[in-house]
């Protein structure tokens, strides 16, 4: 396995395969060549700048969202000679744009109202036209917002829905810049896993000229996150929420969507979580029980 990323890849935990990690900037000329000099068959392409920053640096966004994928596209179309590679594309719901239905189908139209939505809807674009050419082999998934994320903040504007839950469960206070009644499409980091896993191996026959699909989640309000961190960590985890009102988080995240028919993706196998009870649940089994060595 080859981890390719802007920073030098960590080495994974208890890894059963042989990998090498490398630090490069995929939108420069070049990088995607190679990256792709061992001729992989699975690409998973996750790359990309988060939401918040992508809003805020115009020009770095379409950069490395919109001109990165198509370098790595292009990069494997330009090598020919039968080498058709499965490449799962990390897409967002972030596609989407208001005004919603009450539940989001298959049918619903891409308006996206970020540059980081807009940047994501041109790359599925482009996925099913190089899919259609037999370029490659190519699914697009929609991911909800993967949510507790471990680690570290990022600037990405949906980074509180998972902030307001890890920095509790870790004693540390949590900033809520958003109303309660804030609605949200959210997926663990093992369902996450789950869907990539399921795309790599999936037959894509299945999904005709339709190479991207929306994964399936749990739609919650922050109110109802919130509650959920009470009654699986209790009333003095719920107590290191401050709340402290930002226009701008607010208003990016108003014009997400908030809950969806992902009836396709359900019957091709793809699963979520059961609740948001749940998804805390497995942040606590993921992130902070010792594990064994």
């Amino acid at each position: 396995m080859l981890l390719h990323d802007i920073v030098e890849p960590s080495a994974p935990a208890r890894a059963a395969y042989k990998w090498r990690g490398l630090a490069s900037d995929l939108s420069a000329l070049g990088e995607a060549e190679k990256l792709l000099a061992a001729r992989p068959q699975l690409v998973f392409h996750l790359a990309a700048i988060v939401s918040g920053e992508a809003e805020a640096d115009f020009d770095k966004g379409y950069r490395v969202n919109l001109d990165g994928t198509r370098r790595l596209f292009e990069a494997i179309r330009a090598i020919g000679g039968g080498y058709k590679p499965r490449v799962v594309f990390a897409s967002s719901i972030a596609v989407f744009g208001a005004p919603f239905p009450e539940a989001i189908g298959d049918e619903f139209l891409c308006a996206p109202l970020t540059s980081y939505g807009t940047q994501k809807a041109i790359d599925e674009l482009l996925l099913a036209d190089y899919s259609r050419r037999g370029f490659f082999d190519g699914i697009g998934i929609r991911l909800p917002t993967i949510c507790v994320r471990p680690g570290k903040p990022n600037r990405a504007a949906s980074g509180f829905f998972s902030g307001i839950i890890r920095e509790p469960l870790a004693g540390q206070e949590a900033v809520l810049p958003v109303t309660k009644t804030v609605r949200h499409w959210f997926a663990s980091p093992r369902a996450g896993v789950g869907f990539l896993l399921l795309a790599a191996r999936l037959d894509t026959a299945q999904l005709g000229a339709r190479r991207n699909l929306t994964m399936p989640g749990i739609s919650a309000t922050v109110g109802e996150q919130i509650e959920a961190l009470a009654r699986v960590a209790g009333d003095a985890a719920v107590k290191r929420i401050r709340e402290e009102p930002d226009p701008v988080i607010q208003r990016i995240v108003e014009g997400w969507p908030r809950n969806f028919d992902a009836r396709r993706a359900t019957q091709l196998g793809f699963r979520a979580d059961a609740s948001f009870d749940d998804i805390i649940r497995a942040h606590i089994e993921d992130e902070l029980r010792p594990r064994p060595s």
